[in-house]
């Protein structure tokens, strides 16, 4: 419950921080807070339920229904997917920036953000809907999941199998694909491309241009080995319920949304200096 309410207050301040600040008003500071207000959606409608489920269960299993479980896998699917696609404009973002710095302006326009930010956020929704749709009309042979929440592929799982599962599991590996692995080979690529454009650079200007990328691939690798973690607790999905499947399923999706806002908040010079600012003004009132 703690960490919920750390998550929920610090996004919401580093939040804050960027949209008052004028001086803030950039393309890569509306990547941030937008990937940050991704994280705190995540945090109001998917975490509390996770957590009541906890507190109720004691050292039993808790009872959902199939309406719930399904809502609850869109949400993990659909924001999940949209976080790495957040990142892969980030890292897109941060490319165009450092490798062509006097054509920035003209490539990365308000308008051509708000376009990125919308595709990273209908992209995800839409086809979570279709993975959602297809695993609704599975029939169930068993009940039982050995996580702490639901997602489309463990339901996927506890069908009977047939056509239509398979169909359902194909999908789920070509989502996963569109939605993570493509971002994510994408991120690795301009962050390839800008380190070497800096081994050819200053020393300033690398030191400079490295220090803007940092923050995002503490978060771009924070949350692949999340999803490491998902795909070895799909292979444990099999075997009856464990203790430490239940727990690493919890840390998943606790911890990334944890430090991302302790990253950008301390890692960012520019947000770091206005939460000093803002703290220390509240200290003194």
């Amino acid at each position: 419950m703690t960490s919920a309410g750390f998550n929920v207050t610090s996004d919401s301040l580093v939040i804050y921080i960027i949209c008052s600040q004028r001086a803030l008003h950039r393309p890569m500071f509306a990547f941030v807070a937008s990937f940050l207000l991704n994280s705190l959606t995540a945090s109001t409608l998917i975490y509390p339920k996770i957590l009541s489920d906890l507190l109720l269960s004691g050292a039993g299993l808790v009872q959902v229904s199939r309406t719930l479980c399904l809502c609850q896998g869109f949400f993990v699917s659909s924001l999940g997917g949209s976080s790495f696609m957040l990142l892969s404009a980030m890292a897109f973002d941060r490319y165009l920036s450092i490798c062509y710095p006097m054509h920035y302006a003209v490539l990365v326009t308000p308008a051509k953000v708000v376009l990125m930010l919308l595709l990273c956020w209908m992209l995800p929704v839409i086809l979570a809907v279709v993975s959602t749709l297809l695993a609704s009309r599975l029939p169930l042979c068993r009940a039982q999941l050995n996580r702490a929440y639901c997602n489309i592929y463990s339901l996927v799982s506890l069908s009977c199998g047939g056509a239509e599962a398979q169909l359902s599991g194909i999908y789920s590996l070509l989502f996963t694909a569109v939605i993570i692995f493509l971002p994510a080979a994408f991120m690795l690529f301009s962050y390839a491309r800008i380190l070497f454009i800096c081994l050819w650079r200053s020393r300033s200007f690398s030191s400079k241009a490295l220090q803007t990328c940092v923050p995002h691939l503490l978060v771009f690798f924070n949350y692949s080995i999340s999803v490491y973690l998902d795909l070895m607790l799909r292979r444990l999905q099999s075997n009856r319920e464990s203790h430490s499947t239940l727990i690493t399923s919890i840390l998943m999706m606790l911890v990334p949304t944890v430090v991302n806002p302790v990253v950008y908040g301390l890692k960012l010079k520019e947000v770091l200096t206005h939460v000093k600012r803002l703290l220390s003004c509240r200290r003194d009132s």
